[in-house]
Formats: structure tokens, sequence, C-alpha cells
């Protein structure tokens, strides 16, 4: 056998830092994050250059790690097994996800099911006003919470959703038949789709009838809605990297994988909203006569 030959499928990856540097930026960023909010190590609550650091190390490592996996397939890398592997990880990434929405949607039905248990006991008599702040929680919303009317701004943000999962879906079709000037338009119908969908939300924030910190369902609701939100804008990131490489000739009919990603994360951010949509924002309005 010559030197250098290949002999199998597979592809051996040469020695890389980006898994080093990249667990230096999550470190670098966990520890700016509790520094911005708490104080750490003798700096006060308010320091923000620590996280940003961590931000910014986080992107670099980003851009450069898939910077390489894009070269790796240009070369050739990427044979049909490789492939196979990489989707596989794709699915398991999005199935790690499904369950991170599981834990939200868990704390939601959680506090809407059992709120009135935490309600009552002896102990309650001794403090009265705690007693009052819990009563607060017998019904489900909280009493004095607004909710939103889902078939205004939620409703209009579904739509919005639906049809970009309808558009990218069309665009990954056009490309899988080499209309690339069709697979573009419909790209960037998405992308415009995404955007104005986090427009809408940021919108609704502003006008929300609660806060964050003022009840369990404000923190539910925000944590749930708030981080679907940003996997939106993850989303939106990802179709915006694909567009690019699109335009610049980086992606064929038979090689497309980071846009056939990219569309696999899309419809799952429109399922997951879907979730949200029907539960979070329809049932305490309709069943629950919020």
């Amino acid at each position: 056998m010559a030197h250098g030959e290949v002999r199998h499928d597979y592809h051996l990856v040469n020695p890389s830092p980006w898994p080093l540097i990249g667990s230096l930026a999550i470190t670098t960023l966990a520890i700016g994050g509790v520094t911005y909010m708490k104080g750490l190590f003798g700096m006060p609550e308010g320091t923000w250059w620590l996280m940003a650091v961590g931000f910014g190390m986080v992107i670099w490592t980003m851009v450069g790690w898939w910077r390489e996996v894009i070269r790796e397939g240009k070369i050739g890398d990427h044979t049909p097994v490789v492939s196979i592997g990489l989707r596989y990880g794709m699915i398991l990434f999005i199935v790690s996800e499904v369950m991170f929405f599981v834990a939200w949607f868990w704390g939601f039905f959680e506090f809407a099911i059992f709120s009135d248990a935490r309600v009552g006991g002896t102990w309650d008599a001794a403090n009265p006003i705690f007693a009052d702040s819990l009563a607060r929680f017998q019904d489900w919303p909280p009493t004095g919470v607004e909710t939103f009317d889902p078939f205004h701004l939620p409703l209009v943000n579904t739509l919005i959703l639906l049809l970009s999962g309808t558009t990218v879906t069309a665009a990954h079709h056009a490309l899988q038949h080499n209309k690339r000037g069709e697979a573009t338009f419909m790209l960037a119908c998405t992308i415009v789709l995404g955007l104005l969908f986090s427009m809408v939300q940021a919108y609704e924030y502003t006008i929300a009838g609660f806060s964050y910190d003022g009840t369990l369902y404000g923190s539910a609701f925000f944590m749930a809605t708030g981080f679907h939100g940003a996997h939106v804008v993850i989303g939106t990131i990802f179709l915006i990297v694909c567009l690019i490489r699109l335009m610049a000739g980086g992606m064929s009919a038979e090689k497309h994988l980071g846009f056939e990603f990219a569309a696999w994360y899309w419809h799952f951010v429109d399922v997951v909203w879907l979730f949200l949509f029907a539960f979070v924002y329809v049932a305490p309005h309709l069943i629950l006569g919020h």
C-alpha cells in the first residue's frame, strides 16, 4: 500500500485546538455570567467585561471549528459513511434540545396543575404576609396576572413561523433539484420571517402585563418563550450562514449537509412553538378562563 493511501470510508480528524479553546470559552462565559449577575473574585455585581470576553471566545470557537468542518467537506472527507455519522450527531443534538424544553414545559405544567398544593399547612398561619402571597397561587395563572390574548400577537407569530417552515422546505426542495435561484430566494424569505418573528416577540415582551421576577407564572412564561426566542435567533443565524454559502457556490444539489441540518433545526423550532402556543398561551386564556 502506498504511503498515505486511504482504504476506508471514515475520516480521522487531525489534531485540533478547538475542543480545548471551546472548553476555556464556555468556562470563561459561565464565570463571567456569574460575575455579572452576583459578583465574584472581588469583582462587583454588574462587571460585564469577563462575560463579554467569554462570549467572544465562544463565537471565535464556533467560526473556527465550523470553518474546519466546511473545509473537510470541500476536500472530500465527508464520505457517505461520515455523512451518516454527522446526521446522527445532528439528530442527537436536536433530541437534547427537545429534552431541554421538556424541562421548561414540565415546570410550567407542574406550577399549573399543582398550584394549590403550595398553599396551606399549619406553617402558613405563623406568617400572615407570606400566607397572603401564597394565596395568590391558588389559581393558575395567579390572581392579578393579565395573560396575553393568544389570538393577537401570538397567533401572528404562529402564522409567521408556520410560513417560514414552508419556505425553508421549498428552499431545500429547490436546492435538491439544482434550482439555485429559487433556493436562494426562498431561503432569504425564511430569514426575513425569522427576523420578523423575533421583532414581534420583542415587542410582545415590552407590553407584557407581568414580569419575570413577579410570579411563578412570569418566570415560567419568560423562561420557556425566551429560550425559544433565543433558538429562533440561533436558527436565523444558521440560515444566514447557509444563504451566504449558497450564494458563494459552497453548496450543491448533491452536497448540502449544512443546509439540511439548518432546515431540521428550523422545523424543530417550529414544533416547539406550536406546543408553546397551545399550552402556554391558549390554555390559560381559554381553559382556565384568564
